[in-house]
Formats: C-alpha cells, structure tokens, sequence
C-alpha cells in the first residue's frame, strides 16, 4: 500500500512540473518560419501567405484601422498586390520565446516599395513587432502583427 501511496504522490508531484522548452530551439526554428513567410509575401502565393495568420489574427499597420481576422486580412494581402510596384519583405532582428513555449515576440524590419505617381519605385523602411502562438499541432501562427516607420533604416 505504501509503494502505490508513494507511486501516486510521486506521479502527480512529476504531471504538476511546468514545461520548460527549449527555447533556443524554438527561436531558431520561428526565425527561419518569419524568412520563409517573407518569400512567400514576396510571390503572388495569396494562400501560401495568408496560412502564416491564425484564423483571429489582428494586423496593425500605420495609419490605417485594425484588421481582425483572415477575411479582412485576405482584402489587404489582394489589394496590395494590386498596387503597382508593391513588394514587401522582412527579416527578423530578434526573437523571444515564452518559457513553456507556447508564446513569442519577434522584432523585425520590413521594406514596403510602391511606385509613385510617376512609375519610379518608392520604398518605406519599417520596424515591426510580431506576435505568435504555438497551435496544438505544433506550428506557429502570427496573432498580432504591428509596423511602422523607422526613420534610422535608410538602405
């Protein structure tokens, strides 16, 4: 009776432990996942890019209102690869992984080029903010996702 007293009390003192991931891992795997996500941006792969969102994703970008959820996000991904000379990219500058690895932030700078009233590519340098969550099967999905400018990111 002891033995199985001891086996319960060690078995639930082991299920109660919080999960520790590894987050070097994770950061370097989130990293190369916002890499390929800008490549994808960078085609005319509206799906490929859009299945970077979780479904209730929320997109801040400056000066205009919140976009919530895939449907409003899908407009602004097909209007914008309607306007010409539009390119986007990014790369990510840092990444911070939340200790049970279910949560991070990733800081990053993206460049926004469009053509002016007179056909000549004009390009926005940004610094931007992500946040993701690690869904049950273990991907990553962009949640929040925020910009604006960055007047030191000049080329």
């Amino acid at each position: 009776m002891k033995i199985v007293t001891l086996l319960l009390i060690f078995t639930g003192v082991c299920g109660c432990q919080e999960h520790n991931a590894d987050t070097k891992v994770e950061g370097e795997k989130l990293m190369q996942i916002s890499r390929e996500w800008s490549k994808s941006a960078a085609t005319d792969s509206v799906e490929k890019t859009l299945s970077y969102w979780a479904e209730d994703a929320v997109v801040m970008s400056p000066g205009q209102p919140s976009l919530k959820g895939k449907k409003e996000i899908r407009e602004m991904v097909e209007g914008m690869s309607k306007i010409p000379g539009f390119k986007i990219s990014w790369e990510p500058s840092s990444v911070s992984i939340s200790k049970s690895g279910d949560m991070a932030y990733m800081i990053e700078q993206n460049r926004i080029t469009v053509n002016d009233s007179l056909g000549k590519p004009v390009t926005e340098f940004n610094k931007g903010v992500t946040i993701w969550k690690k869904e049950s099967d273990g991907s990553w999905k962009n949640i929040v996702d925020m910009w604006n400018a960055d007047p030191s990111q000049k080329k």
